[in-house]
Order: structure tokens, then C-alpha cells, then sequence
């Protein structure tokens, strides 16, 4: 289990199709602190460390994951926010992020705040995920609250420390994020649902 909480930011330098599977080398500060079949979020997906090399680590990602994420279009030199899995003994200061991207969504606008940035998004409906005003997302894997929800889009503010710590001052109109939706929302939505 996650926070959305990011520690750092890492770099894809080498990629490795096998078959259906993708291997990953991520380097990052964090990469010589972790240790095989340990949990990390890279842009809001779980997966699980396979190996470390210095100030670099690896994982795999299998089709599902990367046909329900952004990963079909990973390349080299891709930015990946990383947060390792929660301790027990922590504090909480995102919300419960499982590391299971519910679906990607689309950066249709980023307006530049004077000191933040809002950033709109729009996601497939068809695929029953909700938000809730002021309710949470992970977008990246980054705990964010959010507003203007609607049917298939929502905004989030970014403040000036997570837009320079995490890769969104890499994201462009138009690109495709992981989205994981409120695990509390999902388990309502689907209750009413009975």
C-alpha cells in the first residue's frame, strides 16, 4: 500500500521486451536503498523490485499492466514518480493508494496559476470510475484532491513543491497519465451499485 506520496523521481536508461512481459532499468536516488521483491509505485503502478545495479533498479511490468496504464508508450529517458510501499508504523499523509491503475486520462488543459498550476483532465466514462468533489486521485501515482468533477474529467491544483518533485512540470496537453481512483469511492459505488 501507497500514500501517493512521492520521494523521488527516476529515469528509465534501458527497456527489455520478453514476449508479453516489459523490463525496466529505472535509475533514482532512492534505487540503492531497495532491495529485491520489494513494492514501488512508478507513476502510480506496483511492481516489484527484480534487481538493483548501483543507483539503479529493475522491474517488470505484465500486459495487463500495460494495457491499463501509460506504459504501452514507455521509452528511454521517461520520468517515473516512485514511492516506496508505506511502513506500518508511518505517518499517513496522502490517502490509501494501491498501486492498481484503474485506467490512463488525458491532460486537456494546464493553466499556470501565478504560483500553481491547475491541471484538467478527461477519462473514459465508459469504464465506471468516479470522482467526488474534493474527494481523492492519484494521477501518476501523486495523492491530489480534486474539483470541477464531473462525469469524465475533473482538475487538480499542483503547488509549486510537486510540480518541481514529481514529473508533472514534464506534463504536456494532450499526454496520457495513470489514473487510480478513490479505493473507498470504488467500494461504494459498487455497493449502491447492488
Amino acid at each position: 500500500m501507497f500514500t501517493g506520496i512521492i520521494e523521488s523521481v527516476g529515469r528509465v536508461t534501458e527497456l527489455v521486451q520478453e514476449g508479453t512481459n516489459l523490463h525496466m532499468m529505472v535509475e533514482s536516488e532512492i534505487s540503492n536503498q531497495l532491495k529485491v521483491d520489494q513494492s514501488v509505485s512508478h507513476d502510480g503502478v506496483c511492481l516489484t523490485v527484480t534487481k538493483v545495479e548501483g543507483n539503479a533498479h529493475w522491474v517488470t511490468a505484465v500486459d495487463e499492466t500495460i494495457r491499463k496504464s501509460n506504459f504501452s508508450a514507455l521509452a528511454r529517458n521517461k520520468k517515473f514518480n516512485l514511492e516506496r510501499c508505506m511502513l506500518n508504523n508511518g505517518r499517513f499523509d496522502g490517502h490509501i493508494v494501491q498501486g492498481h491503475v484503474d485506467q490512463t486520462g488525458i491532460v486537456k488543459k494546464i493553466e499556470d496559476q501565478q504560483g500553481s498550476w491547475l491541471f484538467h483532465f478527461d477519462y473514459d466514462p465508459l469504464l465506471n470510475n468516479v470522482t467526488v468533489e474534493k474527494g481523492s486521485i492519484a494521477v501518476n501515482g501523486v495523492s491530489l484532491t480534486c474539483f470541477n468533477s464531473g462525469p469524465s474529467s475533473f482538475t487538480v491544483a499542483i503547488i509549486p513543491y510537486t510540480y518541481h518533485n514529481t514529473n508533472f512540470h514534464n506534463l504536456k496537453q494532450g499526454d496520457s497519465v495513470n489514473l487510480e481512483f478513490d479505493i473507498i469511492g470504488k467500494y461504494v459505488k459498487r455497493l449502491l451499485g447492488k
